[in-house]
């Protein structure tokens, strides 16, 4: 899984800190064309949010499945804190 930039300016995934004390998640995708993208997963207070490829969809290979899956329980976990 790639990584976005937390909160402190940090990579989130090698932020200091437990995993569940992130905020940012990003997952490798593609679009329709094929070219190479990212989906998002935040948390903005008590919400899981997702943010897609603009204007385009994501399509996920099973590993991106399986990010994905992890991102959004991470999230959920952090949501509700």
């Amino acid at each position: 899984m790639r990584t976005t930039q937390g909160e402190d300016g940090q990579p989130a995934e090698f932020s200091p800190g437990p995993a569940d004390r992130r905020r940012w998640w990003r997952v490798d995708c593609r679009d329709v064309a094929n070219s190479h993208r990212f989906l998002d997963v935040l948390v903005n207070r008590d919400r899981v949010v997702l943010v897609g490829p603009p204007g385009h969809s994501a399509a996920l290979s099973a590993n991106g499945v399986s990010q994905l899956s992890v991102a959004l329980r991470d999230a959920a976990v952090q949501a509700r804190k």
